[in-house]
């Protein structure tokens, strides 16, 4: 079984409320993700980043983080998918690495990366900052549609819940 295989399985049982068998698939998969993030083969690394999500494995966010700052807009872009299903019901790991998520929502240079950071920043806490960014961008000529309109759905679900606060 290669290290995607175990994720995709992971999350299957992560899916089906099977904690147990998903931490054993962490503790057997963890040196292999360690090093497949540190890979020089970008495919590997973003596997690697990938499967730190479907692994549910939170005590490799820092692995994340580093993610978010790779060369390679594959790895960003799995380190994001990664960092947006950790966070779904909590937003701690958005909110560590935010002024990082404004970074490429806003400047990367790869459209997909900066849909996946607006895509991310949904989950964090509302801030006005973040409110503020998305709402620029979702004004922002030579903007891609797709982005624009994201980031103009995010910045809304982030005011609600502002507000209902």
């Amino acid at each position: 079984m290669t290290l995607a295989e175990a994720a995709a399985l992971a999350d299957e049982l992560a899916k089906q409320g099977k904690e147990r068998e998903v931490a054993d698939l962490r503790r057997d998969w963890a040196d292999e993700l360690e090093l497949e993030a540190r890979s020089r083969d970008y495919r590997e690394r973003a596997t690697a980043y990938r499967a730190i999500g479907q692994l549910r494995f939170r005590q490799k966010t820092e692995l994340l983080r580093r993610g978010l700052e790779d060369e390679s807009p594959a790895c960003r872009g799995s380190a994001l998918l990664s960092l947006e299903l950790l966070s779904r019901d909590a937003p701690r790991e958005i909110n560590a690495v935010r002024p990082l998520l404004h970074t490429l929502a806003n400047a990367d240079d790869n459209a997909a990366v900066r849909r996946l950071a607006v895509l991310s920043l949904r989950n964090g806490s509302p801030q006005r900052d973040t409110i503020v960014l998305l709402h620029g961008i979702a004004e922002e000529d030579g903007v891609e549609r797709g982005l624009r309109e994201q980031a103009a759905k995010v910045a809304a679900e982030l005011e609600k819940r502002a507000k209902s606060r």
